[in-house]
């Protein structure tokens, strides 16, 4: 169970770390969608591993097999189905923790749920899983791309690190992102980064940081107003992405810090239509989109896996000291950027979908 995201766009994953593969069903995607599977698999690889020197040094190619859903190129509405073989997996590395509990990993919870576990890389808990959120995001992406809806991700912070965004040229934000490993369009900021990241990598032991995202083009009034509500999804979405642990929309925390008559966000007639003076809701109120743009930011932990001696328990519950080996990243965060926008781009799509049912 709950192995589906998404309600009329709909994905399903399934596969494990070491598995032979991982995989997913998407279902819902309308017919006529000409397929740019070459977009697919560079998004894969903005999110594959081994692809700098501070990245985990598996080296998988996350080449995508399409198997069912498009025809000469074109969706056909039926279930788009997709594999994405698991070449470089070492289990021998985990042979050690079989009957021991990493210190804030999913094994001890694995464990109490099911009575059973893969501990060969966390099994189904891996962050391996969302190379298929990924294949999802594409063609959503796709979708979007239609519609004039972009998303762009970027890292926002590692650790103390913070990106100035008063230097960041937003029109150039996807080229200047793209230029640096860390993925952050302030490059001063970035080059800090990238030093914090290799420091701790070659003490073995790992950091956390924050993902901005910001949707433009997206039209007003998507969202349903009371469960379904757009922030509400694109919170669920966040925080079921592995290592995330917190997200926050518009003024977010500090907005509780304003007061009203400084938080709220006046409209005016433009020219192109309704707009407002400010955007303290970041582009949702009442839980509806109001057409500016919708930004918001996901805080990422520290990677669990560090290699240094640590005191746990194993499934006897004895007082153990384990040390892991393997390979793992030291920050998840620059490899989560295509994750954060493949799950808003699914949002989008779905909450679009959706709103077709809305008026006759």
């Amino acid at each position: 169970m709950g192995n589906s995201f998404g309600n009329i766009f709909k994905l399903t994953t399934f596969g494990e770390s070491h598995g032979s593969s991982i995989g997913g069903v998407i279902d819902g995607c309308p017919s006529g969608l000409k397929i740019d599977l070459n977009f697919i698999q560079n998004e894969l690889d903005r999110r594959r591993p081994g692809q700098s020197n501070i990245t985990t040094q598996r080296k998988e190619a996350d080449q995508v097999e399409l198997l069912s859903g498009i025809f000469e190129g074109v969706t056909t509405g039926s279930p788009i189905g997709f594999i994405i073989s698991n070449n470089n997996s070492n289990s021998r590395d985990y042979d050690n923790l079989k009957d021991v509990y990493r210190p804030s990993h999913a094994d001890y919870t694995y464990q109490e749920k099911y009575g059973w576990r893969d501990h060969r890389g966390g099994g189904r808990s891996s962050a391996r899983e969302t190379a298929c959120r990924v294949v999802g995001g594409a063609i959503a992406k796709q979708i979007l791309k239609q519609k004039n809806i972009e998303i762009l991700g970027f890292v926002f912070s590692v650790g103390n690190i913070f990106a100035n965004e008063k230097l960041i040229d937003f029109s150039k934000i996807t080229k200047i992102r793209d230029s640096n490993m860390v993925r952050c369009p302030d490059e001063k900021s970035a080059t800090k980064m990238i030093d914090l990241i290799k420091d701790l990598k070659a003490k073995g032991n790992s950091v956390g940081g924050q993902i901005k995202c910001i949707m433009k083009g997206v039209p007003a009034g998507l969202g349903e107003p009371v469960f379904d509500k757009l922030q509400a999804d694109l919170s669920k979405a966040m925080l079921s992405i592995n290592a995330v642990k917190g997200f926050e929309y518009g003024s977010g925390f500090d907005g509780s810090k304003m007061f009203g008559s400084d938080h709220n966000d006046e409209f005016i007639a433009t020219p192109d239509g309704v707009a407002t003076v400010s955007n303290f809701s970041g582009g949702i109120q009442g839980g509806l989109s109001n057409g500016e743009e919708i930004y918001f930011k996901v805080a990422f932990k520290p990677v669990a896996t560090i290699l240094t001696s640590q005191k746990s328990i194993d499934n006897q519950n004895n007082n153990i000291e384990i040390k892991v080996s393997g390979r793992h990243d030291p920050c998840v965060v620059p490899r989560a950027v295509p994750i954060v926008e493949s799950m808003a781009a699914m949002v989008i799509v779905d909450h679009l979908l959706r709103n077709r049912t809305t008026r006759l």
